[in-house]
């Protein structure tokens, strides 16, 4: 049996599309203290983000690359669900997202996982 990551991140989509919500879901199963649960994205040869507007079913507006969760906010979850999107355009077809989640305590990372993903871009009707 495989045994659960302290910290696990996910998006449902498989790939993201320019302007469009994608939807994430960070899984706490660490046991050690801390003070702070991060995401952060970095889209390859860019400097543009990813937005958060939903995080556990509440409208946000943070617009920037990463977005700090307080313990004390979470209210014993131990799931996080948000909505973010990007209005990155890919100058090819395709450009790399790399999404890192992080475990702080004490100003200290203590745990993270990171996933990457496609932004590609929408294909045009004819």
């Amino acid at each position: 049996m495989q045994e659960k990551k302290e910290l696990s991140l996910s998006i449902i989509e498989n790939e993201i599309h320019p302007n469009e919500e994608f939807h994430g879901r960070i899984q706490v199963n660490y046991t050690g203290r801390f003070d702070t649960i991060v995401i952060n994205s970095q889209i390859e040869n860019s400097n543009d983000i990813c937005n958060y507007t939903e995080l556990n079913g509440k409208k946000i507006n943070h617009p920037y690359a990463r977005l700090s969760i307080y313990k004390k906010d979470l209210e014993q979850k131990s799931t996080i669900d948000f909505i973010a999107f990007t209005s990155h355009i890919p100058k090819n077809d395709i450009s790399k997202v790399k999404f890192r989640t992080s475990i702080i305590q004490e100003h200290k990372e203590v745990v993270n996982d990171i996933l990457v993903l496609q932004i590609k871009k929408k294909e045009k009707a004819l």
